[in-house]
């Protein structure tokens, strides 16, 4: 039995704080098994996924891991302080670790870890980086680059470096923070660091004195070839693609070595987690906190308050909870429930709404100095953003996102995943349709167009209040500054100026003109959730700047019956389809604009594609599309917008797309039109035309002539998305909130609408990452909200 276990890998991934498929941890009093075959965690509670675990893959050998908190008594008051020192607390400091190995096969409750290979592996299980830490960690190292001094490292006469030169500085005793020059094979120590680690800094002395820039933290060394590694002429961590070949220089082998100490990556995200936030009154009071079912908080991973906030508004809305929550079923049968999405939805369900999780953290010893009940430890959402920011060039990383921009991304890959019956997408409650209405100015004729949409993002009026009327602000000196305030809008006017008719330069087909075309967009359905976004942006010195203008919404319904499109009416004439759709307009960039854009440093197909894709005539909204498009795989590949063939990348599209292919299409949620477009964009191919429209979701779609002739009756009669029944009355249920200049820097969280215990109407409920509580202040706060979710009463 035991020939089969290896120690885990650098990289690979030991599941050893929680459950795969729920939030049970090593903190609950029967722990948790790791298997010590493919190091998957399981819970050994009432739910028992670690014996599904066995079943399932044949792995019976485990690591019961269980931890309990310290209790810290102290029986005379505390020494007086004489020095100021910051002491790093570890996880020895503050809890009792026990562990047995437990075999299901034979029954056995208690293996000898003395036998075999057992003692290695378990103590390399418990020095191995859990799953959260690895992940956060190798999002930190995505940042680090190769430099000039390591890419052009020069080396000295080669020569063997014996094991007992590495033990200590060459200049000091000290046998830990040491770092090896990669030019000569100095060691020195290191600077002196946060957390009690020491240094005499005779490492960056030695750099001084002979002008050596590379070197490496010898402790930080691991067998797949990461290092710390620091470029003291770029005053910056780094990597070097040759550090094996570079150590091998001095004969160190790389795939001897045992990592032993943390790195700077991994004591940086440390510090990132320290950063706290208030949760008090403007009086001072601490607001109380929430517990039970529904009042769960989400532990911040560093820079995760964006998805923190996202999820706990996306697990209010019925679709997503029904969906998701399922407290009867039994989990999905996933071979790797951790890099399941479905497992991990479910999971975030059940952490969320079960109320299994939310009680206060008993870590927090309540004293007579602190009687204020404490707040939640929150649940970690590891997996689950692992999984979300795969493949991405932004949410795989540590550095604060834009929370909506998340929330489009997670709504598409839902999507985009299986929802066998009886299960519905939910993503479905957040369709529907708008209508877009062309109409010539000269011969009056008019174009409808439809756009399946999951939300909107609509213009936030700003106005600044005269500067004799404002507030004096002072700065950290006492001196006063000027502080920039804005007038208050309400929803109402934002969501008039989103519908209002504008003027568009585009040539008319019919009668030639080149007058310009109105253009206006109403909606055709209305969904059963509205995500909406305010953009509070405008270009100061050519950058956007978030604007604190304070949107008024109130609690009570807001009809939007007014928003509604009514189609085409009796007395309009249409204009004539041509068999080429872009022959009737003929598409010109506003020069102003594109001038504007060009000025601004970007490329002319960017400033293009974005006036195209935003109405070509605001360049502050084109600058918002470039920066939300930036990473865009086709962002640089030019394109005819006047061309018939749907003007991409090819000149290979057929001439007739296959009627059975755009049901396909249609069927999977994408309309007739789009689906259109991507398939004489991609030649007809199908998994191509699947992957341009999820690149593409702006896309407009392409109306041709002959569109009647090739859709099915099937797919013309498909349901649109939404309903355009009427009353459409909206009630505000939950906001996503902003502080910051910034989308991609500040704090998010989020206040929800829920129903509290023995309260009998509905309260506004804050979560801030790990702490809930009953909101204060909640009108303040809705003037500010970044992201809007209302719902069709």
């Amino acid at each position: 039995m035991f020939t089969e276990l290896r120690p885990p890998g650098p990289n690979q991934p030991v599941y050893r704080e929680d459950c795969t498929q729920c939030f049970d941890s090593i903190d609950d009093t029967t722990g948790l098994d790791v298997c010590l075959y493919c190091f998957n965690g399981g819970c050994t509670a009432d739910r028992s996924h670690s014996v599904l675990h066995v079943s399932a893959t044949n792995h019976p050998l485990v690591l019961n891991i269980k931890r309990t908190r310290k209790q810290v008594t102290r029986d005379e008051p505390p020494a007086k302080i004489t020095k100021l020192s910051i002491a790093a607390e570890t996880e020895t400091d503050r809890y009792d670790t026990t562990t047995t190995v437990k075999c299901y096969e034979c029954g056995v409750d208690e293996v000898d870890e003395s036998s075999g290979k057992l003692p290695q592996l378990v103590d390399a299980v418990l020095k191995a980086n859990t799953f959260s830490r690895q992940e956060e960690v190798k999002a930190w190292e995505q940042e680090m680059t190769a430099c000039e001094h390591t890419l052009c490292l020069e080396q000295q006469e080669a020569r063997q470096i014996e094991s007992g030169a590495l033990g200590h500085c060459s200049e000091c005793k000290l046998n830990e923070n040491l770092w090896l020059c990669l030019s000569c094979g100095n060691l020195g120590c290191g600077r002196q660091q946060f957390g009690g680690i020491g240094g005499n800094s005779h490492g960056v002395g030695h750099t001084k004195s002979t002008g050596h820039p590379v070197a490496v933290k010898l402790g930080s060394l691991t067998a797949d070839g990461t290092a710390d590694l620091y470029c003291y002429a770029c005053d910056e961590e780094r990597v070097d693609p040759e550090l094996p070949n570079h150590l091998a220089h001095w004969g160190i082998n790389i795939k001897d070595r045992v990592k032993t100490e943390k790195s700077l990556t991994e004591m940086q995200v440390e510090q990132n987690l320290r950063w706290e936030f208030s949760m008090t009154t403007e009086d001072g009071k601490e607001l109380k906190p929430l517990f039970g079912s529904d009042f769960t908080g989400l532990k911040n991973l560093g820079n995760s308050c964006y998805l923190n906030s996202t999820l706990q508004a996306l697990f209010a809305v019925p679709e997503f909870r029904d969906r998701y929550y399922l407290p009867e079923q039994g989990p999905p049968n996933a071979s790797l429930p951790a890099e399941d999405l479905e497992t991990q939805l479910r999971k975030i369900a059940d952490g969320l709404i079960s109320g299994r999780y939310s009680k206060p953290d008993s870590d927090v010893i309540v004293s007579e100095d602190t009687p204020e009940v404490p707040h939640q430890r929150g649940l970690a959402p590891a997996m689950l953003k692992h999984l979300i920011g795969r493949g991405h060039a932004e949410f795989s990383t540590m550095r604060q996102q834009d929370a909506f921009e998340l929330l489009l991304h997670l709504l598409k890959l839902i999507s985009r995943s299986q929802h066998v019956a009886p299960f519905k997408d939910p993503v479905d409650a957040f369709r529907f349709v708008m209508e877009q209405r062309l109409q010539c100015i000269s011969c009056k004729r008019v174009r409808y167009r439809s756009d399946e949409q999951e939300n909107i993002s609509i213009p936030v009026p700003i106005r600044r209040v005269p500067k004799d009327a404002q507030m004096d602000a002072t700065d950290s000196e006492g001196k006063e500054k000027e502080k920039e305030e804005f007038e208050s809008v309400t929803l109402r006017e934002c969501l008039d100026i989103f519908t209002a008719e504008e003027m568009v330069e585009l040539t008319c087909g019919a009668c030639g003109s080149k007058d310009g075309f109105t253009k206006r967009s109403m909606f055709k359905t209305f969904p059963s959730v509205l995500a909406v976004n305010a953009r509070r942006f405008e270009i100061v010195n050519w950058v956007p700047t978030k604007q604190d203008v304070p949107v008024i919404v109130n609690d009570e319904a807001i009809s939007f019956d007014a928003y509604k499109s009514h189609g085409l009416k009796d007395t309009e004439e249409v204009l004539p389809d041509d068999a080429d759709t872009g022959s009737s307009f003929k598409w010109t960039p506003n020069e102003a604009a594109l001038s504007m854009l060009e000025a601004m440093g970007f490329p002319r197909v960017r400033c293009e594609k974005a006036l195209h894709a935003t109405g070509n005539e605001d360049p502050e909204a084109a600058s918002n599309w470039l920066f939300a498009h930036m990473e865009d795989p086709d962002i640089d590949d030019p394109v005819d917008f006047n061309a018939g063939s749907g003007g991409g990348s090819g000149g290979g599209a057929p001439s007739a797309i296959d009627p059975e292919k755009i049901e396909m299409l249609s069927g999977m949620g994408f309309n007739a039109p789009q689906a259109r477009q991507a398939l004489k964009e991609t030649g007809g191919d199908m998994e191509r035309a699947v992957e341009w429209l999820f690149s593409h979701p702006e896309a407009a779609g392409d109306f041709g002539d002959d569109a009647s002739a090739e859709m099915p009756a099937k797919s013309q009669e498909k349901l649109l998305p939404g309903s355009d029944k009427l009353p459409a009355n909206f009630q505000l249920q939950s906001i996503v909130c902003h502080k910051g200049s910034s989308i991609h820097a500040g704090h998010y969280v989020a206040f929800v609408r829920k129903q509290l215990p023995d309260e009998q109407d509905a309260a506004w409920v804050l979560f801030n990452d790990e702490k809930v509580a009953k909101a204060a202040d909640i009108d303040e706060m809705k003037k500010f909200a970044y992201v809007y979710f209302f719902r069709r009463l």
